[in-house]
């Protein structure tokens, strides 16, 4: 069995780090997408325009380009695209999944659409999932790349299962498949790879099952190599604390949205993994000040010390404006950099480590 939590952070402290304490600074995934990115794709699913295959890799290309530089501007210290090739968090998978297919979009929430795909038959591993999407990012970013990946629970949960006896059996399936896919980005060059499971949330009494699929996802992959995972808002307490024995080395949650209410489950018993903790709402177009993130991040505190979290938003930002989502990440590394400041002089009380941290400690 896999001896995680490891330790695995410290590898993302960017060299020029001006302070000796270090809260990573990186977001959960998905951000809005350049408008001239979605009109791409509707010329290119347009079957009588000649805009082609070649024109809408470039066009995916330059948008990756764009929104990493951007996320390298905020002072993000690890990073990733955007997600500007996925067009929905488990759509894209399943068209690369074998025995996946899709009978058109059903209604999931007042006037959105799905385009739920069914299970027709066992699942196999076929084509990379997302090699490219690493190698493109990684080669034009200056910082690391962090690697999401919709989780095996969720990809079996957000279907129409018609070919295993239970949705269980076809998670575990799943998980088979995202261990490859992992493999194939560790040997690309990936350090940091994040599962999502808002499924979850939705479904807490399963959290042995997911906790199955990511003894699955993470067997043979080197501890150096960092696994988190996030889970979207839901009622903690029911999945806690049985996450402590998930095989993770971090597990990010969406806290900021209920004001931090559910911040106490996580104090007993003893929380033993990193927290990346969300501390901007990207269900708001509000930009939080520099000191309303810095109280956020105090939240955190209360749970882990400062070595064991991570700072990021609650969720993905594709749904906010691109500035306003820029501007809550540019004020959420901003607030960082000053409570690591401010640890660094003492000045701040650790209730998780049961004193106030300095630099000296």
């Amino acid at each position: 069995m896999t001896d995680r939590p490891a330790d695995n952070r410290e590898q993302f402290r960017p060299a020029d780090h001006e302070h000796d304490h270090f809260l990573l600074t990186t977001v959960v995934g998905s951000y809005k997408k350049p408008k001239w990115l979605d009109h791409a794709r509707e010329l290119h699913e347009d079957e009588d325009t000649d805009f082609g295959d070649e024109e809408f890799e470039e066009a995916k290309d330059d948008a990756s380009r764009l929104i990493t530089e951007e996320h390298e501007r905020s002072g993000l210290d690890v990073v990733v695209d955007g997600e500007m090739r996925r067009n929905e968090m488990v759509e894209y998978f399943a068209e690369r999944i074998e025995g996946y297919e899709f009978n058109g979009r059903v209604k999931v929430w007042g006037h959105n659409y799905f385009n739920k795909p069914s299970v027709a038959d066992e699942v196999e591993y076929g084509e990379q999932w997302l090699v490219d999407e690493f190698e493109f990012t990684d080669s034009v970013a200056d910082r690391p790349v962090k690697v999401p990946i919709t989780g095996p629970y969720t990809l079996a949960n957000w279907t129409f299962n018609e070919a295993y006896e239970d949705d269980e059996a076809l998670a575990y399936d799943l998980a088979e498949l995202v261990n490859t896919e992992i493999e194939q980005l560790v040997d690309a060059g990936a350090r940091y790879i994040q599962i999502d499971e808002p499924a979850l949330a939705t479904t807490p009494d399963d959290h042995a099952i997911v906790g199955e699929c990511l003894e699955r996802i993470v067997e043979d992959i080197p501890e150096d190599i960092r696994i988190g995972l996030h889970v979207c808002y839901g009622d903690y307490s029911r999945i806690y604390p049985e996450v402590l024995e998930f095989p993770i080395d971090e597990l990010d949650l969406e806290l900021t949205n209920n004001d931090y209410e559910q911040i106490d489950v996580f104090t007993d018993p003893e929380f033993t993994l990193d927290l990346a903790l969300g501390v901007v709402d990207n269900h708001t177009a509000e930009v939080e000040s520099v000191e309303q993130i810095k109280e956020n991040i105090q939240q955190g505190l209360k749970v882990v010390p400062p070595e064991q979290l991570t700072i990021s938003p609650d969720c993905g930002l594709k749904l906010l404006p691109r500035e306003i989502a820029y501007q809550k990440m540019e004020n959420m590394v901003q607030a960082a950099r000053e409570i690591e400041a401010e640890l660094d002089a003492g000045e701040i009380d650790v209730p998780a480590a049961g004193e106030t941290a300095s630099a000296d400690d």
